[in-house]
């Protein structure tokens, strides 16, 4: 077998590592001798997903709630189904009592139908983290979020997370080490064989010194939670995590938990850029903390804008954040959306010098706040999807930053029944609105919202969900990137002459 046979071997096995996997067909005869196209995307055959474990509290109640939008050309009946990872052994040595290959126990939910959302749940501080697998047509766009409410101690408040793909490295500007906050930092392994990961932290003066932070070995289908006050003696207020992967591939996200200021997830920043979109700061935020750091060793000065309903606003007094390389930056921005839809525009002075950032938001009056966390997002894409969404407890952001963008949102039917429903929405150009998303008519139980951008301008959106627990204005903000339910395929045309070569 010659090298450029090889070559093409390894091309294809490249395009099949992916999270999901193209369908592919064989060209016609008659294009045998034309060249190769433009790439096509094809519906994804396989998704996989990972869960933090949702709570540590007694006191916890988790939904969790899988769709997979309705996809043209997705093909084959296929199947999704969520399973525990293994949990750690306990003092007795025990496994945790799934055979230690995290596949021993009933899956948590398991989808009937594209296009109809399903839920399941669980009680109480021992739910573990979950692996995920869509295959066929409930591959493409595969979704599932994970809700949890705790109404009293550390962290209480509404806690969700998007669950997400495998990776090799995250960022989480808007972590802490400080005394009222309790930081865990959540690493899941999905595959079959260990990997190891480094954790590093840095603060307002750079790294930070730590202790057993590198070279974390996680085991295969499990999960490692790693406190991050138990890495360092340092206590600082505004820290960045950065995950990195030795071998192999894992999930990654921070939960954060504050003594008086309620809890959420921190997700992983969009990848460093020199122009960054946190998009769906709700409209009554009492206070904003915009979180920064750079990985290079340059500095930087930060552009920092608000899109609001009419137009890009630099808000006074904080025109610009200035990022000191390898430190961790903050600014308290106030309640910086004054009662309207809002999403902060970064932009790098020096669009070379690449940032990641994340605001910490806080609803609500002293002694009754909870806090959300919302991470600088990747665009919309070709279709984002969010989940477990209700009629009155839904604020759905959209943001069009560079020009006026032309959005479709529908709405599945109901966990319960329903009928779903779409609309059409135009968002003008550097503005933020939270739009009026459609409802399935006769909707029971939850639903899902997709997002479908028609038009070539970038688009950044989140969901908010929001409810009271005893006047404390409990919520959870999620991003919603592309959701990755196709990949791009390069038309290719049958050339037997290679064999020869």
């Amino acid at each position: 077998m010659n090298r450029t046979t090889l070559s093409l071997i390894a091309g294809v096995t490249a395009l099949a590592a992916v999270t999901g996997f193209a369908a592919v067909s064989s060209p016609d005869a008659g294009a045998a001798n034309e060249a190769a196209g433009a790439a096509a995307r094809l519906p994804v055959e396989r998704t996989s997903l990972v869960c933090p474990p949702p709570s540590t509290s007694d006191l916890a109640e988790t939904a969790y709630t899988s769709f997979t939008p309705v996809t043209k050309g997705a093909e084959g009946e296929g199947k999704a189904a969520l399973e525990p990872a293994v949990q750690a052994a306990d003092e007795d040595g025990k496994d945790g009592g799934d055979g230690g290959d995290g596949k021993g126990e009933k899956s948590v939910l398991e989808p009937k139908e594209p296009g109809k959302p399903v839920v399941g749940d669980t009680s109480g501080g021992e739910a573990p983290a979950l692996l995920g697998t869509a295959e066929g047509r409930f591959a493409p766009g595969w979704t599932v979020q994970q809700t949890t409410t705790v109404t009293a101690g550390t962290g209480r408040g509404m806690l969700g997370a998007a669950c997400t793909a495998p990776d090799t490295e995250f960022w989480f500007p808007g972590a802490s080490t400080d005394a009222d906050r309790t930081d865990y930092v959540h690493v899941i392994n999905p595959d079959d064989s260990a990997a190891v990961v480094d954790i590093e932290l840095y603060g307002k003066d750079g790294a930070l010194k730590t202790a057993v932070g590198e070279g974390i070995t996680v085991k295969p289908h499990s999960a490692e939670p790693v406190l991050l006050s138990t890495l360092t003696d340092e206590k600082q207020a505004n820290v960045t995590v950065h995950v990195v992967v030795r071998s192999g591939r894992v999930g990654a996200a921070v939960q954060a938990l504050d003594d008086k200021l309620g809890g959420d997830w921190l997700p992983a920043s969009a990848d460093p850029s020199g122009s960054l979109v946190l998009p769906g700061i709700p409209k009554d935020a009492t206070a904003v903390r915009l979180v920064a750091f750079t990985p290079g060793g340059a500095d930087v000065d930060l552009k920092v804008r608000l899109a609001s309903p009419s137009g890009l606003i630099t808000p006074a007094g904080n025109e610009t954040l200035h990022v000191k390389g390898g430190m961790t930056a903050a600014v308290d921005l106030g309640d910086i959306t004054r009662g309207e839809a809002g999403s902060l525009v970064l932009t790098a002075a020096d669009a070379s010098v690449p940032v990641v950032a994340a605001v910490r938001v806080l609803r609500g009056e002293d002694g009754k706040q909870e806090s959300a966390f919302i991470p600088a997002a990747r665009p919309v894409g070709t279709r984002a999807t969010s989940v477990d969404n209700t009629a009155k407890g839904t604020t759905l952001a959209v943001t069009a930053p560079e020009g006026t963008a032309k959005v479709k949102v529908t709405a599945s039917a109901g966990t319960e029944g329903g009928t779903a429903a779409s609309k059409t929405f135009t968002v003008k150009a550097g503005t933020t609105q939270n739009v009026e998303a459609p409802v399935p008519a006769g909707v029971k139980g939850t639903y899902a919202l997709t997002v479908e951008p028609e038009s070539g301008t970038p688009v950044y959106a989140s969901r908010t969900l929001a409810t009271k627990e005893d006047d404390v204005p409990f919520f959870t903000v999620q991003p919603l990137p592309d959701d990755r339910g196709s990949v791009a395929v390069p038309e290719a045309s049958e050339d037997l002459s290679i064999l020869q070569k």
